[in-house]
């Protein structure tokens, strides 16, 4: 019988692109997708005319609970890192609809976000990462499972872990900024390096929490995506989908191709603008954090980027093979702005 995928998000950014590398990979296997709409249905058939939907919001917990018991997988990427809700839902459909003897993977999505911590509750806006609070996802996995509960998603990284049994099989997928132009039949384009870049066209300056020392690691979505193409593959491996190390509490695994610095970031950004001719006075400004906030609003970009979040993504390569192979940050930058700048009429 053709393998059983349910997934969430496929007119996201992620999940799209996610979703694109996982069906060319396998074409024979038999999609589900949830969808709130018949519009939205027919954009996805259009270009995966196999694929069969599950109609609802993350908030329709009967719908997606179906749709879990009835995978083989479950790739969950909609809001998934906040959304608690659905994460529930996957878990009961999961645990109902499966045995040790069949078990169900559960490929999540969540985000470094998380390991802004420490940042957070010492106040260490603008500063650089603490050096005790970089985070290994190889032998450092142990201290990953005992974040603090308020650190951001920890609350749903707590219930993908609880549910893991031998009939529930669950990996957390942790990228940091994610960049490049996405392949899904929606959104494209990500959230932390476009505010950047939109910053810099549309106000002239790029902002920096001052003193501008936070680092972040970061990956293109093609990389990111072709990890989740392997850990697909694992679940059908008889070699890898009993290993612990791989689907379970310890499945824990970063997604990062390389590390950089706010200040720097925002200083190719604004390079690049200038280079493109869109503007010849575009600068990077430093403000605290209040003073940020109070210019830009308390946006999510703001909340996360001003607070340090690094990780050694040693995992997927040791078990899984995966190196990252995509552009590199500062190719996505010039295709950024790129796009952003042709979809202002610039």
């Amino acid at each position: 019988m053709a393998v059983k995928v349910f997934v969430t998000g496929v007119t996201g950014y992620v999940g799209g692109t996610v979703f694109d590398y996982v069906y060319n990979a396998h074409k024979d296997y038999e999609y589900t997708v949830l969808v709130r709409d018949e519009a939205r249905a027919q954009l996805v058939k259009a270009k995966y005319p196999t694929v069969e939907f599950a109609y609802g919001a993350l908030e329709d917990t009967n719908v997606i609970e179906k749709a879990a018991a009835e995978a083989d997988i479950v790739i969950h990427t909609a809001d998934s890192s906040d959304h608690a809700i659905s994460a529930r839902a996957i878990a009961k459909g999961l645990k109902e609809g499966h045995t040790a003897e069949k078990p169900g993977y559960w490929l999540h999505l969540s985000g470094t976000a998380i390991l802004t911590w420490y940042d957070h509750v010492n106040n260490r806006a603008g500063e650089g990462p603490h050096p005790e609070y970089i985070y290994n996802d190889l032998d450092g996995v142990d201290r990953m499972l005992n974040f603090p509960d308020d650190g951001l998603h920890r609350d749903v990284d707590k219930i993908i872990q609880g549910a893991a049994s031998d009939a529930v099989k669950t990996t957390i997928i942790c990228p940091p900024l994610i960049y490049g132009k996405g392949s899904g039949v929606g959104n494209q384009t990500s959230v932390q390096l476009p505010y950047l870049i939109e910053a810099g066209l549309s106000d002239g300056y790029v902002p920096v929490v001052k003193p501008g020392k936070t680092e972040w690691d970061h990956v293109d979505v093609h990389s990111l995506a072709d990890l989740y193409v392997k850990l697909v593959d694992a679940t059908q491996d008889p070699s890898k989908n009993s290993n612990p190390e791989i689907f379970g509490i310890r499945g824990f695994f970063f997604a990062a191709s390389g590390t950089h610095s706010y200040l720097q970031l925002a200083e190719k950004v604004a390079a690049e603008i200038k280079k493109q001719g869109y503007s010849n006075k575009v600068t990077v400004k430093q403000y605290s954090l209040a003073e940020l906030r109070e210019l830009k609003g308390d946006n999510l970009v703001i909340s996360t980027y001003a607070y340090s979040s690094r990780g050694d993504a040693q995992r997927a390569k040791k078990y899984l093979g995966w190196e990252p192979k995509g552009m590199s940050l500062a190719e996505g930058v010039t295709e950024t702005v790129e796009i952003l700048a042709k979809a202002k009429g610039l």
